[in-house]
């Protein structure tokens, strides 16, 4: 029996980790100048605050959120628990490191508050990915539906 994909975790991973991912992505393969001043394009420039600029790993990390973003785009266009854990698991792969990077690096262009901000956003991704991750567990039934069934 298959175990149904909540829709919450269908749209919530689609809405909040699989878009900015893509638009990051996108962005970076094909502008990797404009998004290394600019990234997040609001508030402080975040990647700029940590130069310099190299255009060959700016292409190359947005080719890894741009992989990501696809993954994890497929598995909500393909709503298969398999694709939603391996693209979930594949996210995390990518951000735990990255998240753990700006823990224990302060980007030498940023105040503390910026920095703080910037790593709470990054965590904030990888708490929603375990959040999703745990969605998909599969849900027993309860005794009084099993008992009525």
């Amino acid at each position: 029996m298959k175990t149904p994909i909540p829709t919450w975790v269908r749209w919530g991973t689609l809405a909040t980790l699989a878009v900015p991912q893509l638009m990051t992505g996108v962005w970076a393969v094909l502008a990797p100048h404009n998004w290394f001043e600019n990234f997040p394009g609001l508030g402080p420039a975040i990647v700029s605050a940590d130069p310099p600029f190299n255009a060959h790993l700016a292409t190359d990390a947005g080719a890894g959120f741009l992989a990501t973003g696809i993954a994890l785009s497929a598995a909500a266009i393909w709503v298969r628990r398999d694709l939603f854990v391996l693209a979930l698991t594949t996210f995390l792969a990518f951000s735990v490191p990255h998240v753990l990077f700006h823990i224990g690096h302060k980007a030498p262009g940023l105040n503390s508050l910026e920095n703080a901000r910037s790593v709470a956003m990054l965590a904030t991704s990888v708490v929603l990915a375990l959040v999703f991750l745990w969605g998909l567990r599969p849900v027993r039934a309860t005794l009084s539906a099993a008992a009525t069934g």
